[in-house]
């Protein structure tokens, strides 16, 4: 079933044209990625789909049930209020139908059993459970959880988050919106990988549409099954996940390029035929020459050439000198703030020419070890030791070591004093600052401008060991990939915080776990780290299974203790409430033969006589089993296996 329907689609901005003549369907259940060089338009076209930029033409078509869903549209405000509430709230609705049968419970529980009042509970309890009322507060929960909230942040108040913290927040809004499509605009940005991991499976058994801008290959390769690319002002459309939509567009390119270089081959044989023809100067010939002008001319028209290629970073690392075999070689590295243990114990061993990767929770530490390394935290019992000839280069996320007034000419020459304007402009220029974009404050940039400048200024120190602290964060694909190829052919050691597993596939052959209580190595990329951690689950699981076996008769036992066990204190919990119930009734018989209207009728006594007696067997039964089951039920407690 079609969701929405966009056709002809345009936006300009002044006379600048972002994108035109855009027309794509999406249906129920279908995954696309949208992809595209920072500033194609992305964004601008999920603020269209929503309505917050009007449409310079075209139309947006919705299905009349469809329900659209936008990060931006759940905005989080300063407030006193918990990270739980602020979240809960996206279920107004229930809440607002969960207050209303409380009050309707609590006429209920004053006395007032009207025919009305009993039908507009069980009315507004049916709405209640079909809405999901039953559930809501467990999955806002897990969802919290999901994208990596702790049970202690859960309860922090809206105004101390950081920003990723709200945007996480903000996030989790939209998962819970029950929106039919889903707009993601880089929904893994502040997700460690568990939290990334759990987005995954939400979003793969999530039963409605999802669009998704992400510079995450390997989410996008993990969830989605069409690709949209915004190119060259157009919208093209593939079907397969971004490894497959790689593929195809090469397939493409070279299609369209093979196409173009036959169609200009046959232009040129025509425009010679034509010459040769008329050069003959006889009727004949001169209306072969009209003939082929006419074939000429519907080539021309038809002669699609292949898109421009875009701009696109092309670099190199290169290490001036060569270390020692030893790099780094790091033992018992310590840290705490406030009391609080962030990690202890941790040993590191990297060598010349070792790709590493550093992974754990947000939180953990890893940026602090990274700080550890370079001398700006000292810690007891620490120690730190770098191999001979190791010039350490360092990338920092933050990018807190560029001067926010200098322009960009001014922050790579400053630090590079003895290289010429010409020497330092054609720099700049690999990195795509050309023209005027060097008079650029660094202040102005955005967050991929500044991170390709830190990375030039990597690049011309030429140092031989490369501390990298989430280096893909704000660059667009083809700058990633980039990057990659760069770090590739780098001659020195590599050191890196990444929470990019497709870049962690392509380049480590190390990774360092970091928690609490150390490091765990695995050699391998991200694919062996998985692999390994699924392994030791599964042994550990393995010999659970093999202690059980070899107590194959006392696991039964216990199992089956247990069993009735459970068994017994449901039986006494119902017996328990058959007994309260029971005495209710006998009391209000009672009070019933106090009435002197109802003793005066001979027939009434007699009939609430036999109720009471009734009732009365009815108790000395429950009681007599209740009794049973507590005896055998604390005997069993008694005598554990």
């Amino acid at each position: 079933m079609i969701l929405l329907n966009i056709e002809n689609l345009s936006l300009y901005f002044g006379e600048r044209e972002i994108f035109s003549n855009v027309n794509f369907k999406v249906d129920q259940n279908d995954k696309i990625g949208v992809v595209g060089a920072n500033g194609c338009g992305k964004t601008s076209l999920f603020k269209q789909l929503i309505g917050e930029i009007p449409l310079d033409s075209g139309s947006v078509i919705k299905s009349a049930f469809a329900k659209l869903g936008y990060m931006q549209q759940h905005i989080i405000r300063e407030s006193d209020i918990t990270v739980y509430d602020e979240a809960v709230s996206i279920f107004s609705d229930l809440i607002k139908l969960e207050n209303d049968i409380e009050s309707v419970n609590t006429i209920i529980d004053s006395g007032n059993h009207s025919e009305e009042i009993i039908e507009k509970q069980l009315q507004l309890t049916h709405k209640f459970q079909d809405m999901g009322g039953l559930t809501y507060k467990s999955r806002t929960i897990s969802t919290l959880k999901g994208i990596g909230f702790s049970d202690e942040e859960i309860s922090l108040s809206v105004s101390v988050l950081s920003g990723g913290q709200k945007s996480k927040l903000q996030l989790a809004k939209l998962l819970l919106s029950d929106a039919d499509i889903l707009l993601l605009d880089e929904p893994t940005n502040h997700l460690d990988i568990e939290a990334v991991e759990w987005l995954e499976k939400f979003l793969m058994e999530y039963k409605g549409a999802v669009l998704v801008i992400s510079h995450d290959r390997y989410f996008l390769d993990k969830i989605t099954g069409k690709t949209f690319e915004i190119e060259n002002c157009s919208l093209i459309q593939y079907n397969g996940n971004y490894s497959q939509y790689l593929k195809l567009k090469e397939e493409n390119a070279l299609s369209l390029q093979k196409k173009y270089d036959e169609d200009i081959k046959e232009v040129a044989r025509l425009e010679e035929m034509i010459k040769r023809f008329r050069s003959f100067n006889r009727e004949k010939s001169i209306k072969q020459a009209e003939n082929k002008e006419k074939q000429l001319e519907r080539l021309k028209a038809e002669l699609v050439q292949p898109p421009k290629k875009q701009k696109k970073l092309n670099f190199t690392f290169k290490a001036n000198c060569r270390s020692g075999n030893d790099v780094l070689l790091a033992e018992n590295l310590s840290l705490s703030f406030d009391k609080k243990v962030l990690f202890r114990g941790v040993d590191i061993d990297i060598k010349r020419g070792e790709r590493v990767f550093l992974l754990g929770a947000n939180g953990c530490g890893k940026t602090s070890l990274f700080k550890l390394l370079r001398g700006e935290y000292i810690t007891k019992g620490s120690k730190i030791t770098f191999g001979t000839r190791v010039d350490v280069g360092y990338y920092d996320q933050g990018q807190e070591r560029l001067t926010q007034e200098n322009t960009v000419l001014d922050e790579v020459w400053n630090e590079f004093p003895r290289l010429t304007e010409t020497q330092i402009r054609n720099s700049l220029a690999v990195f795509l600052f050309l023209g005027d974009d060097v008079y650029k404050k660094i202040g102005s940039l955005s967050g991929g401008e500044k991170a390709r400048v830190a990375l030039l200024k990597i690049m011309l120190k030429g140092s031989n060991f490369l501390l990298l602290d989430e280096p893909t964060n704000h660059l667009d694909i083809s700058s990633r990939e980039a990057l990659e190829e760069a770090l590739l052919s780098y001659d020195g050691t590599l050191f890196i915080i990444s929470h990019d597993r497709y870049l962690i596939n392509k380049l480590a052959d190390k990774i360092y776990y970091l928690n609490e209580n150390g490091v765990q190595t695995i050699s391998g990329n991200y694919n062996d780290y998985i692999e390994t951690i699924t392994f030791l689950d599964n042994e550990k699981s393995t010999l659970k299974v093999e202690k059980s076996s070899e107590n194959a008769n006392l696991y039964k036992l216990r199992k089956e203790r247990q069993s009735e066990i459970r068994k017994l204190k449901t039986l006494i919990s119902k017996l328990e409430k058959d007994i309260d119930e029971t005495e209710k009734i006998i009391s209000e018989n009672n009070d019933l033969l106090s009435n002197e209207k109802i003793t005066s009728d001979y027939e009434k006594v007699l009939s609430i006589s036999a109720v009471i007696d009734s009732e009365q067997n009815k108790l000395k039964s429950f009681i007599d089993e209740w009794e049973d089951a507590s005896i055998k039920l604390e005997e069993f407690l008694e005598n554990p296996l």
